[in-house]
């Protein structure tokens, strides 16, 4: 059975997706709505509840805002899960490589990126996103997004309450699926229009910091087939974006920390020199 986990903004989800989900999954399942619509709840912690409340041999995390296209996906998800018993994570965004530095899972180069979505953005357009799958439908990668995360349930694996607020947990569940030895894959069987658009605003960035802190030890992470000088500039580049945002929303003491270890990585560069200039503004 699958159990579908949804961390939901009002207190119960839409008919339209409630409809949605019966008219294409193929397979026999239960759906936990966590009602947060007063934010009791860090996505960690409901996500949590819903594991624990789940009966499910598979756990599907999925976003309350988006509408499967592809009939049979839940059978799709138990035939994925029963040929490879090693594969314990997937979902239809992913990245093969992810730096030490912070940074958005899809800051990594567009030889690493798969995915297959249907994407809503601000100004209400919608975008096919399709990278990745030239010769397979299923990819290794070690990130995958958290609009569809399909788990193998596993009762030593959970989200980390140490983190808070709603960014994030995507990386949380890749990691800790990886750490446990499992694969983590993306599919471009499945497609899902996703209606919203993430915005990186000052709470990720903080919640970024976090859980990099989290990981330090367990980064960098790399299943493409990139060069190492490709990698490293990949390092720099994101550390460059990420310390420039910081800035922006004046968070000096974290952008200098990280700039610390951006040094280490390339001690000549004309950003450390806008940096400082930057930093005292």
């Amino acid at each position: 059975m699958i159990s579908i986990i949804i961390c939901s903004r009002t207190s119960v989800i839409s008919d339209n997706l409630l409809d949605n989900i019966l008219l294409t999954i193929g397979a026999d399942h239960e759906l936990i709505v966590i009602d947060n619509s007063e934010n009791k709840y860090s996505i960690f912690e409901a996500y949590n509840i819903g594991i624990n409340k789940s009966k499910g041999e598979i756990v599907c995390f999925i976003h309350d805002d988006i509408n499967f296209l592809t009939l049979n996906w839940g059978g799709i998800l138990i035939e994925i899960f029963n040929e490879n018993k090693k594969v314990g994570l997937i979902g239809v965004a992913g990245a093969k490589s992810k730096t030490k530095m912070p940074s958005a899972w899809w800051n990594c180069g567009d030889k690493d990126l798969y995915m297959n979505i249907n994407q809503y953005l601000a100004n209400g357009n919608k975008e096919y996103w399709y990278k990745g799958f030239d010769k397979s439908t299923i990819e290794e990668v070690v990130v995958i997004d958290g609009v569809f995360m399909a788990a193998r349930k596993d009762n030593s694996i959970s989200f980390n309450t140490k983190l808070t607020g709603f960014h994030n947990y995507d990386l949380n569940l890749s990691f800790e699926y990886l750490k446990k030895g499992y694969i983590v894959v993306v599919t471009n069987n499945i497609l899902l229009d996703h209606f919203s658009i993430g915005v990186l605003n000052e709470s990720w960035y903080k919640s970024a910091l976090q859980i990099h802190k989290l990981y330090n030890d367990f980064l960098p992470l790399n299943k493409s087939n990139n060069s190492y000088s490709s990698l490293k500039s990949y390092e720099f580049n994101n550390g460059v974006k990420f310390i420039s945002n910081l800035l922006k929303f004046k968070l000096r003491k974290e952008a200098f920390c990280l700039w610390i270890k951006l040094f280490l990585i390339k001690p000549v560069s004309k950003f450390h020199f806008y940096f400082f200039k930057s930093l005292f503004q």
